[in-house]
């Protein structure tokens, strides 16, 4: 089965935003594929605000979070995977969702194997 986080971050995302609140991210930025400014990172994280206002291009995709956002007035265009997103919340009142460290999608189990037939004695008479 497939991650649920991509489709708790866009609902968050949303419920935030209709609510006229600012949704910020929290991102582990040590982990592969997270392409943030160096400058941004503070003891492995990075928080990241995704509201409509401060980025252009938010896109909330299956296995990415992407946007262009404004670093010290220089444009960065910044990749998340999701699986690097610890967080979604509310910059004004914290309201939101917590992940677990490690929610990537276990391998499903192989299918049990039938036991061949085997062949059987039985009495005749």
């Amino acid at each position: 089965m497939s991650s649920n986080r991509p489709y708790l971050l866009r609902a968050i995302h949303d419920w935030i935003n209709d609510n006229g609140l600012t949704p910020y991210l929290l991102v582990e930025a040590g982990a592969p594929g997270v392409r943030v400014p160096p400058a941004a990172v503070k003891d492995g994280r990075v928080v990241l605000s995704v509201a409509a206002r401060a980025v252009a291009r938010l896109e909330i995709g299956l296995d990415m979070v992407s946007f262009m956002a404004r670093f010290g007035g220089v444009s960065h265009s910044i990749e998340v995977p999701v699986s690097a997103v610890l967080a979604i919340y509310a910059q004004e009142n914290g309201q939101g969702m917590m992940f677990a460290a490690d929610d990537s999608p276990q391998p499903e189990p192989p299918p049990a194997e039938e036991e061949p037939k085997r062949p059987r004695l039985r009495v005749v008479k």
